[in-house]
């Protein structure tokens, strides 16, 4: 039969007190307060005394109730009031010491502000099984308190016999969660409750062993550093006492910077021995300095350093118009790259066989049309580092991949640089002008690029100075190059051509006002209000005092112009604010320099006389109007054979074989006196002799005008052709039609014969160039003659 006791409530939030258990508790809280002070009133016999207060035979008891998460545990822990003071800190305290468990019953009436309720002592179960139990759990906790070093406590708990007791031990055990001793408070059969207290103190010792074995192992390692530390501070204070060391502690600072930095394994490992090799070399041995120069290097690689990509590709291409009219197809690339980047991290897909996607663009086009300011807006809408490696004129390999460390003043190669200017590992590198390396005995630096560029190779560059891999496959290139022939082919098929072909007349307007006017007037030092020049007069500047493929020569004429303004301005012959327009070119500029051919008078054109035909060609400047001329000797001179002169290459030369060898063939299908050409020479010329000129083009270009020359009608003066023929008389495709059409739209052309498989390049031609050329697609020699020879009736005007 269980007794039952009327007690007051003390609730414990987020703790358990078992029996046999002394703790001491916080007088401040109100429900503790409340609760002692009940329990005191419900003691008459309690004796009161200032200080520290000592209870008499019959102590007070309180019932110790669980509360968790604000709900009441069904079991307490009836505990007597052993004594009431202050803490150190001056705070009172009460100290409580469990008794025995108790079933938290009906709420009750009773003295003070407490809850009072009634409190059904719970029986307990033991049994044989439970006396064993106790002794091996005894012995368990007798190994935690030797692992713990509580070694006061093993005494105490060694003179604890009741297996109940032995029990509840476990309630100061601080690995136990609230859950776990609130379990072993409800278990009333002793046995079951040494069970669950045996196999959660077991775990945790396994546990206490496993970690005792990693501290060792810790500590071992701890002296192992000590020890070395000891060794060297003592090495040092050696060296020190030897004169050999000035007390700068260098070594130990390598040392130290390396392993706070949070370099690769690889590199850490060879920077590493590297540090062990400075500190047993003397500081009279140059070597010390050659390390240290590849320790810094090293340290200052940025290693793990990443900008993120910008994800908002509108954005980013609002960036690139903004910074540049036109070249729509590196534009289109780069916001291609940026989506697909963006797709990836969406999916969070990271690198493919070690590889990042990095990209590698070759920008080919005539000097000018802004490849290299180009790349600095790529890495700002890009939101990368941008950094400009120029490599017109590098001649040694070591440029490019370093130098060995064996060498006096050996350092690393360009691209390890770029990286470490940039700052990070997926900068934006302009090569600029790969298409002028040199190579000589040092080395060929093309070769060396053919690992830097090669996307399958570029992620394990090894740079002959550092010697540790470097991955570059996040990083964008963009190589930028006049011509490609004289890039090696193995070099090329590792980039992506893009070719920017020049501007047209109304982009160059647009850049002309949009971006060099306002650049132009900040250095003539006016204000953008003081000067406003025209779109006409921007117009006639690219038309007509320029002939370019780039800006480069409008953006002089601008200058110019302003710098006139600004004379004018100080000897005070004008004043501001000034509007600029067409018509006053000729005040700051004089004549115009480039007139088309068609505007000037008929007697005075180039093709006025038989025997002269316009071509179209592509240079290193762009696209541009090629003249060829041919004459017949007369008979009486004696003069026989073909005579060819202009610097033509071979393959021009071989043009005009094949163009005559033609004629020749279909003379009479053509109704061409070709029967007199045994007895007269020819002579073919391309005017500005000092340029040397070859390409298969001119083909149709020659044939035109051998033909114009033989049967005396003269070439249409606004008829530019290109094409290459072959000896039946069929017009083969040719390259480079953008640029031709573009030069032949700024030499004031109306009509363009371009060879009929070259049709689909009609569509990288910009509309507005388009819409003002008559284009005609030819199959063979024949259409060209009927498009381009005035018809037969016309006379034929004397050459000026």
């Amino acid at each position: 039969m269980t007794d039952t006791r009327l007690l007051p409530v003390l609730p414990l939030d987020d703790d358990v007190v078992l029996p046999g258990m002394v703790v001491p508790l916080d007088l401040t809280d109100a429900e503790t307060r409340a609760a002692v002070e009940s329990a005191q009133a419900n003691t008459p016999s309690t004796a009161s005394f200032p200080g520290i207060r000592s209870g008499s035979a019959a102590k007070a008891e309180v019932l110790i109730v669980p509360r968790v998460d604000g709900e009441y545990a069904e079991f307490g822990t009836i505990a007597t009031v052993e004594r009431i003071g202050r803490v150190p800190g001056g705070k009172a305290a009460v100290l409580l010491r469990g008794t025995g468990r108790a079933v938290v019953g009906r709420i009750a009436d009773g003295p003070g502000a407490a809850r009072w309720v009634h409190a059904d002592d719970a029986p307990e179960v033991s049994g044989e099984q439970a006396t064993k139990l106790a002794s091996e759990y005894k012995s368990v906790v007798i190994s935690v308190l030797q692992q713990r070093g509580g070694w006061q406590l093993i005494d105490a708990v060694q003179q604890v016999e009741d297996p109940s007791s032995i029990a509840d031990l476990s309630g100061n055990a601080p690995y136990l969660n609230i859950e776990q001793k609130l379990e072993l408070l409800s278990t009333l059969d002793v046995a079951a409750r040494l069970e669950k207290a045996l196999e959660w103190s077991r775990a945790y010792l396994a546990e206490l062993e496993v970690t005792d074995t990693i501290r060792k192992d810790v500590q071992e390692g701890m002296d192992k550093q000590q020890k070395e530390f000891l060794l060297r501070r003592q090495l040092e204070a050696i060296r020190k006492e030897l004169g050999e060391l000035d007390g700068t502690a260098e070594d130990t600072d390598y040392r130290a910077r390396v392993e706070a930095a949070e370099l690769p394994d690889n590199v850490k490992k060879a920077a590493l021995a590297e540090v062990d090799k400075l500190e047993r070399t003397s500081d009279q041995s140059p070597e010390g300095g050659w390390i240290r120069t590849w320790l810094d290097t090293v340290l200052e690689m940025p290693w793990n350093n990443r900008t993120t990509d910008v994800h908002d590709i509108a954005a980013a291409r609002d960036v690139l118009d903004a910074d540049h009219a036109g070249l729509a197809d590196v534009k289109e690339r780069i916001i291609e790259y940026l989506a697909v980047r963006k797709r990836r991290a969406e999916a969070g897909l990271g690198p493919v066989g070690g590889r990042r996607s990095g990209a590698v663009l070759a920008l080919v086009g005539p000097p000018g049309v802004g490849k290299t300011s180009l790349g600095a807006s790529v890495a700002k809408a890009m939101g990368r580092e941008f950094v400009r490696v120029a490599l017109g004129g590098v001649r040694d390999e070591a440029e490019i991949r370093g130098h060995r460390r064996t060498y006096v003043g050996a350092q690393s190669g360009r691209i390890v640089r770029a990286i470490k200017e940039a700052g990070s590992m997926n900068p934006v590198v302009l090569l600029d002008e790969i298409d002028k390396v040199g190579a000589d005995y040092r080395g060929d630096p093309t070769a060396a690029l053919l690992e830097v560029l090669d996307p399958e190779q570029n992620h394990t560059f090894r740079d002959h100075y550092l010697e540790v891999e470097l991955d570059l496959s996040d990083v964008v290139f963009l190589a930028t190059a006049n011509a490609l022939e004289t890039i090696p082919g193995p070099l090329l098929d590792r980039m992506e051509l893009v070719t920017l072909d020049g501007y047209t007349e109304h982009e160059k307007v647009t850049i002309g006002r949009d971006h060099l006017l306002p650049r132009e007037l900040e250095r003539a030092g006016l204000g953008v209000e003081d000067v406003k020049v025209t779109d006409a007069a921007l117009s006639r500047i690219a038309a007509e005092y320029t002939r370019e493929a780039g800006v480069r020569d409008t953006n002089r004429t601008i200058a110019k112009v302003l710098r006139k303004v600004a004379t004018k301005v100080a000897l005070d012959e004008i004043e501001l604010p000034l509007n600029i327009d067409a018509a006053d070119l000729d005040t700051y500029l004089g004549r115009p320099r480039h007139l088309p051919e068609s505007s000037l008078p008929a007697s005075t054109q180039r093709t006025a006389t038989p025997g002269v035909a316009t071509g179209l060609a592509v240079t290193g400047a762009g696209g541009d109007v090629l003249y060829i001329e041919a004459s017949l000797a007369d008979q009486e001179s004696g003069a026989s054979g073909l005579t060819l002169t202009g610097q033509l290459g071979d393959v021009m030369k071989e043009s005009v074989q094949i163009a005559l060898s033609y004629l020749r063939s279909h003379g009479a299908e053509l109704e061409l006196p070709v029967g007199d050409l045994k007895e007269r020479g020819i002579h073919v010329h391309v005017p500005a002799g000092a340029v040397p000129k070859d390409g298969p083009s001119a083909g149709v270009t020659m044939t035109t005008a051998l033909a114009s020359l033989l049967s005396g009608r003269v070439v249409r003066s606004d008829v530019a052709m290109t094409g290459e023929v072959s000896l039946t008389g069929r017009v083969l495709p040719i390259g480079g039609v953008k640029q031709k059409l573009l030069a032949a739209h700024r030499a004031g052309m109306k009509t363009v014969i371009i060879p009929q498989r070259n049709e689909p390049d009609l569509d990288d031609v910009p509309a507005e160039v388009l819409a003002q050329l008559d284009v005609h697609a030819v199959a063979n020699v024949r259409e060209v003659l009927e498009l381009a020879l005035t018809p037969a009736s016309t006379p034929v005007p004397q050459a000026a």
